[in-house]
């Protein structure tokens, strides 16, 4: 039996479809981030003792830092499909996700300067890597304001799509700007990104939570 997919990029047979699953993708990610969060602050072992227990706040920061940038990608990717298929339904998927991403962009920032203070004795540091996750947030208010401020939505929906597509320039420069070989060139403070470097307990506690 062949299954027609195309019947669900109509918005009321996808919002069948969703209501069954919401309570199944709801619960296993309530349980991943649950078991990630317990994972890492009571599983893991009791290192960096300089810095006590504020390191365990980068369980939270890490996987938000991830989905502030992966949501964004989901954005521009649902806009793309729309600009091309013109399909009512990826509009409305980018726009129910740009909540999201000021959401965990937020907890990025206020996480980052909370370790930034317990950790080097300040909120804030105008390197490349806090300052572009800043303006990742204000692009997400960008997208949602943008779209609140055209009247017709079919014509919001494309503005909209077009914003995210020109800063998505900015998610390589996060990546590039955490992960810089030369740290006098890039982020003051930041430590460069590297699994490899990161204990096997921590690292599992990150992509768990990440999941979630």
């Amino acid at each position: 039996m062949t299954i027609n997919w195309f019947k669900y990029a109509a918005p009321a047979t996808f919002y069948e479809l969703a209501g069954r699953m919401i309570p199944w993708f709801g619960w296993g990610a309530l349980l991943l981030i649950v078991g990630g969060l317990y994972w890492g602050f009571f599983q893991t072992p009791e290192i960096l003792s300089d810095q006590k227990q504020y390191y365990k706040i980068l369980y939270v920061h890490v996987g938000a830092a991830w989905m502030s940038m992966w949501l964004y990608i989901m954005i521009v990717v649902w806009g793309l499909i729309g600009l091309i298929f013109n399909t009512r339904l990826s509009f409305m998927m980018a726009s129910a996700t740009a909540p999201l991403g000021v959401i965990f962009t937020f907890v990025t920032l206020w996480t980052g300067a909370f370790w930034g203070k317990t950790s080097w004795g300040t909120w804030w540091d105008w390197d490349p890597r806090m300052t572009s996750e800043l303006v990742l947030l204000f692009l997400y208010i960008g997208y949602i304001g943008l779209q609140s401020a055209i009247d017709d939505s079919r014509r919001s929906d494309r503005a909209s799509a077009l914003l995210a597509l020109v800063g998505l320039v900015l998610i390589p420069v996060i990546f590039w700007s955490i992960n810089c070989p030369d740290p006098n060139q890039c982020a003051a403070l930041h430590q460069q990104s590297s699994m490899e470097n990161v204990e096997s307990n921590i690292r599992f506690a990150w992509l768990i939570t990440a999941l979630g």
